[in-house]
Parts: structure tokens; C-alpha cells; sequence
């Protein structure tokens, strides 16, 4: 990024935009902390409760576990009287908070939305679930598989024919998640800079897939979706937009949906057809099958150079490794190697801002004095006295 960039023509600043925001997270895994690492990327002291020598779920080492980089850690004993008492001061200097316990969890340990906006009347409380606060299934449990399963997303992926597909845990944890717990928080944030008042937040991660299937939906509701996998449009279904693998075991993806883009595709191929057939679902399985005995014939690397410059939206599959290398996606930054950790860069981007550096890890505890000192001016060892 450079100084043409920022249209206001002033200096770039060297934070982010959420710059002075405070937000506490009480510890927990998956899209919680997710979604406070995005907030510390965007520039927010972001602050984890922590307790040092917990059993923990992730397998590395804490400076490996990249969902809480940028974030300060501390130490408190949230069930000892003067750990609470630390925890309330933070409440009291935070403007938002993330929890992601079971419902009735947060409440147990005296740090619930009542307790902490009557310390903070303009507090946002974000809380996480899969389920939601209520409902059923809000007090049991369950993981990003059991959410995308019931919601629909999990039965639309895969193959004709074949079973649903599993999509890692980007959908649920991250994108009904963890993503949508950001949007509330800032919209809440936004609503109480200007009334004063707080409110919670209740991300559920069901609530979020459901509405991620909104394209879907409208599809079904136009009679152009077929509530089934593999047969549709974007589902692998049509045979310009899906997988092919090439011949040396590697795979090339093809999105050639509008009708130009069509065109360059078949045309790099080879292929003779009529293009004012392309959406002819009777022609879709024998056009497939000609498509992947073109693709066989020659490696992933030839492909890249003959589909190169061209719009035919013909696309090389990347292991996570291999995409660090990606002429895109290696002079945007997308994926960096900090101390050669493979992780993601920032996003997004933002013109009034310089371009940083992604944060580390902490260990836990590691800023409990200077964070206690900062925020609510007591030291350490206040919070260490016998409960």
C-alpha cells in the first residue's frame, strides 16, 4: 500500500482502525478466539483471561496456537475472590467482551451480562455458541459438524451420488461463527457510542451458516436448486464449475460461469461445442466427461500456463503450503511466514492505514501485571491474595 492509496490524501496511520478499542475474552476455543484475533488484527487490545497450567485442546506450543496472536494474556483465578474482583475491574475498563461457555457457564462464575453491564452499562457482551443461548439444544454439545449438519450446509456439499463432504470447520467456527459474532459486536459498539447503552450479543453458529445460505435458498425458491448434492450450478454440478485432476495427480479448478468466460475456458481447452448450450443440463454428463479427458492429458503446470491471463477462471488447486507461493496471493501477502510459522496475513486492508506485520501469541499470563496496571491500576499481586 502506498500514500495513492489513501484518497484523503493524509498520512498513513500505523494502527488499525479499531485502535483504542478494549476488548476482554474470556478463555475458550475455536470461533471465540477467532473472532477476537480478527478484532486485535484490526487493531484492538484485545486481552485473554487465561489460567497458566490449564489442560488445553490445542496440541502446540502457545506461541504456535495463531488464534490468539496480537491478544495480551492474563493470569487470574476467575473462582478466587480476588481474581473475580481483577476480572470485574477489567469488565469495568473494556468496551466489549467474548465468551464462548455453555449458556448459564459465564453467569456461574459472577461474570454473566447482568453482572458485567451493571459494572458497564455501555458494555457490548458477545456471547458464542453453536446452538444459541436457547432453544432445546442450547445447553448441550456439539461441534462445527453437528451445526452445519442441521442447518442444511452440511447435506448441500459433495458429490452426486456420494455423501455430504466435510469443509474442515471453515463454515461453521469461522464463517457462521466467529465472522458473525464480529459483525454484531461492531454493529453493537456502533449503537452504544452513540446511546450510551450496552447490549449482548448472541452469535450462534446455527444462526450464522443459515444465514450464509441465503444465495442458496433464493436459488430453491427460483426452482433453479434442486435440494440435493452435486446437481447444481455451484455445487459441483455443472461441468464448468468444478474439480478436474490433472495428469501428474494434481487438480485444477474451473469457474467459468458467464457466458465470455465460458468461451475462453473451452476455448484453452480445445474443445468444440455449442456455447448456447452451456446451461443444457442434458449435455452436462457426456460435456463433463470430454472435459476431464482433456484435463488428464497434460499436468497441473501446463494448465497454468495455457489458462494464464486469460478469463476463463481456470485455477490451479493449492495445498495450504503450495498457496504461499501463489504469484497472487504472494504479492498481496495473503499468506505470510513470520519466524516461519505459515499463517494468514490481515484482512482486510484499509487505505487510511499502513500496511503491518501480524502479532504473536502469548503465553499464558504473560502481561498480567502490565495489562491489571493499565487498564484498572492495581498490581499482579493483588489478585494472588487468599480468597
Amino acid at each position: 500500500m502506498t500514500s495513492r492509496d489513501n484518497s484523503a490524501g493524509a498520512e498513513l496511520s500505523a494502527t488499525g482502525p479499531l485502535s483504542g478499542l478494549r476488548v476482554l475474552e474470556l478463555g475458550g476455543i475455536g470461533p471465540g478466539p477467532f473472532a477476537a484475533m480478527l478484532l486485535a488484527d484490526l487493531g484492538a487490545d484485545v486481552v485473554r483471561i487465561d489460567r497458566k497450567g490449564q489442560p488445553t485442546l490445542f496440541p502446540g506450543t502457545p506461541a504456535q496456537n495463531l488464534l490468539h496472536r496480537g491478544k495480551r494474556s492474563v493470569d487470574l483465578d476467575l473462582k478466587s475472590a480476588s481474581g473475580l474482583t481483577a476480572a470485574h475491574g477489567l469488565v469495568a475498563a473494556a468496551d466489549a467482551i467474548i465468551e464462548g461457555f455453555r449458556p448459564g457457564v459465564a453467569e456461574r462464575l459472577g461474570l454473566g451480562p447482568a453482572d458485567c453491564l451493571e459494572l458497564n452499562p455501555a458494555l457490548v457482551y458477545g456471547r458464542m455458541t453453536g446452538w444459541g443461548q436457547d432453544g432445546p439444544l442450547a445447553h448441550t454439545a456439539g461441534h462445527d459438524l453437528n451445526y452445519i449438519a442441521v442447518t442444511g450446509a452440511l447435506h448441500a456439499i459433495g458429490t452426486a451420488g456420494g455423501p455430504p463432504q466435510i469443509p474442515v470447520n471453515l463454515l461453521g467456527d469461522f464463517g457462521g461463527g466467529g465472522l458473525y459474532l464480529v459483525v454484531g459486536l461492531l454493529a453493537a459498539l456502533h449503537e452504544s457510542a452513540r446511546t450510551g447503552r450496552g447490549q449482548v450479543v448472541d452469535a450462534a453458529i446455527v444462526d450464522g451458516v443459515s444465514h450464509l445460505l441465503a444465495g442458496t435458498h433464493a436459488r430453491m425458491a427460483s426452482g433453479t436448486w434442486a435440494d440435493e448434492r452435486g446437481v447444481n450450478l455451484f455445487d459441483g454440478g455443472a461441468p464448468f464449475y468444478s474439480v478436474y485432476d490433472t495428469a501428474d495427480g494434481t487438480y485444477m479448478a474451473v469457474g467459468a460461469v458467464e457466458p465470455q468466460f465460458y468461451a475462453a475456458f473451452v476455448t484453452g481447452l480445445g474443445l468444440d461445442v455449442d456455447l448456447d448450450r452451456q446451461h443444457d443440463r442434458s449435455t452436462w454428463p457426456e460435456l463433463r466427461a470430454r472435459i476431464a479427458e482433456i484435463f488428464r492429458s497434460r499436468t497441473r503446470a501446463e494448465w497454468i500456463e495455457i489458462f494464464a491471463g486469460t478469463d476463463a477462471c481456470v485455477s490451479p488447486v493449492h495445498s495450504l503450503r503450495e498457496a504461499a507461493t501463489d504469484p497472487q496471493i504472494a504479492a498481496r501477502g495473503s499468506v505470510t511466514t513470520p519466524g516461519g510459522v505459515l499463517q494468514p496475513g490481515r484482512a482486510p486492508r484499509f487505505s487510511a492505514h499502513a500496511p503491518a506485520g501480524v502479532g504473536v501469541a502469548p503465553d499464558p499470563g504473560m502481561h498480567t501485571e502490565e495489562v491489571l496496571r493499565e487498564w484498572i491500576g492495581i498490581r499482579e499481586e493483588a489478585t494472588r491474595m487468599p480468597s
